[in-house]
Order: structure tokens, then C-alpha cells, then sequence
């Protein structure tokens, strides 16, 4: 069933970075179960299931699934990168358009030096606030004490396609230092209706580094993940943290072994976000 399914890894130049995800370009025979055994076979953080796109929507455009080992998810943004680029070395560059189970995502892939890199446009996020409860929950479970957090950058749960509670850190040791309680966890994530937890640290105006534990999916940790940096970009913007305009750059992976970046790019009188990033086969 595994013999159609592309390996790609996003975020990253090389095979040893970013993060990994299976690709099924023509998922039309597969069901629900076949996409899910296919995505636990894998053991990916996500993998990514392609059908054609609607009636009328066009001859780029394509219906796309995300499975993690252990559910569906609503959207996957290293996936979302991978297939684009698998799909330009099949069909060329240029734009494409992905319907998600959360909505309509744009993807435009270019060549860049000779790499491929895919920028996706995310549905319109949002972001609120976290209860008092909650919060400590989350702390207890990471096992991180509340004085350990940044107090510039407060801790919200942000949306841009799947939902994230952000979380800084004061340090990069405390970053760094990343061992939780896995069940805790997940049982607060699902009650929240969580998909990641993104952890933050701001090395410079622009610059942060970021990790993100992924119990719900079963994976102890996502190596790179687009849609969590989606919804840290509009965290950033509506919290006033940087312009309203302006280029991110998240660096994730670095703790895992598998080093990769992300580049987080928020407009003027757009509300969406816009995330991109290279990717590669894996032999």
C-alpha cells in the first residue's frame, strides 16, 4: 500500500533536517483507513493525501488530507510544503491551490538557487485568550514553573488552519530543557482542542527559535511545523509584538537533530499569513 507514497522532508535543504512527511499524490482509491494505516506506517508527524480538487476549481488546484499516526488533523503546514514541491517537479512551478479541511490554502512554489521553495497562504486566523486553569495545566504538564515564562510574550492559543497554545520562554536553556508529561499533556490538548503546543524563545526582533510537542498525533515532538508558525505569525501581529508588516524567521528542530527554518511573512491589510520553506526528497 506504501509503494506510491513520496517521502519528503520541508523546512530543510537536506534529507537530515526539517521534517519528514509521506505524500500520496493520487489518494482517489484510498479511504479513511487506508490513509490513516499509511500515515501510522510511516510514523511521520503527518503525511499528506492528494485527490483532485473540486468541479470548476481549476487544472492546479487539489483536495488535500492530513493524517498524523493517530487521527486526522485539519491542517499540516510541512506537509502542505512537501506536496507543493513534489507537485512543481511533476508539473512545474507557479501557483497551486490546496482545499483543506480547514479551507482554501494557496500555494506558490518558485526556485530559488536551485531548491524548490513553496510559500502557502494560510486561512484567516485568530487568536484568544487562555484561562488561568488551563495555563497552569500546561505548565504542569511541561514541567515548566510560571516564573520560567517570558512575560512580554503571554501565553494565548492561536489559530491559522489548526489551533496552538503559544508558550515563550524566558531562556533558551529553558527551551532547550524539553521533557513532559506525554498523557498529561495530551488529554489537556484534546479538551482544549489543541493540535500542537508551541513553544517559543526570541533570540532578536525577528528571529525565534521554537519546538513543538505533538501527543495528540502521537509524536512525542514536530520537527518543523508550518502550521503552528502560521498561527505564531498572527499571535505576533495581534499582540502588537512586531509590525503589522514584517518578516519572521522561526528556527526549529535544532534539539531534535533535525535542524530546519522557517520564514513567517505577515502583510499589511491581509490578515492571513503567509509561511515558506524549502523541501527535499528522502532517499
Amino acid at each position: 500500500m506504501t509503494d506510491d507514497v513520496l517521502r519528503y522532508t520541508a523546512f530543510a535543504t537536506t534529507p537530515a533536517g526539517g521534517n519528514p512527511a509521506g505524500i500520496v499524490l493520487d489518494a482517489s482509491a484510498l479511504g479513511d483507513g487506508d490513509m490513516l494505516k499509511i500515515a501510522a506506517d510511516l510514523g511521520y508527524s503527518e503525511s499528506a493525501f492528494v485527490t483532485p480538487g473540486p468541479a470548476g476549481s481549476g487544472e492546479r488546484a487539489y483536495t488535500v488530507r492530513y493524517f498524523s499516526p493517530k487521527a486526522e488533523v485539519s491542517f499540516c503546514g510541512h506537509a502542505t510544503v512537501a506536496t507543493a514541491v513534489a507537485l512543481a517537479e511533476r508539473d512545474g512551478t507557479g501557483d497551486y491551490l490546496f482545499h483543506t479541511p480547514a479551507g482554501e490554502v494557496p500555494v506558490t512554489v518558485d526556485r530559488a538557487g536551485g531548491t524548490l521553495r513553496a510559500t502557502l497562504t494560510s486561512v484567516e486566523p485568530h487568536v484568544e485568550d487562555v484561562s488561568g486553569d488551563d495555563l497552569a495545566e500546561a505548565l504542569a504538564a511541561l514541567d515548566w514553573p510560571a516564573a520560567d515564562l517570558d512575560a512580554a510574550l503571554p501565553p494565548r492559543i492561536a489559530y491559522a488552519g489548526a489551533r496552538h497554545l503559544v508558550l515563550a520562554a524566558a531562556t533558551r536553556q529553558r527551551l532547550a530543557d524539553l521533557d513532559y508529561d506525554f498523557e498529561r499533556l495530551e488529554t489537556l490538548m484534546h479538551r482544549l482542542d489543541l493540535t500542537t503546543v508551541q513553544l517559543a524563545w526570541r533570540e532578536a526582533e525577528f528571529t525565534f527559535h521554537v519546538r513543538d510537542p505533538f501527543p495528540v498525533g502521537g509524536v512525542v515532538e514536530d520537527p518543523a511545523t508550518g502550521a503552528a508558525a502560521a498561527a505564531f505569525g498572527a499571535y505576533l501581529r495581534e499582540l502588537g509584538l512586531v509590525p503589522r508588516a514584517a518578516g519572521v524567521t522561526l528556527f526549529q528542530g535544532a534539539d531534535m537533530g533535525r535542524p530546519g527554518e522557517l520564514t513567517v511573512t505577515l502583510t499589511e491589510g491581509d490578515p492571513r499569513v503567509r509561511v515558506s520553506g524549502t523541501a527535499v526528497p528522502v532517499p
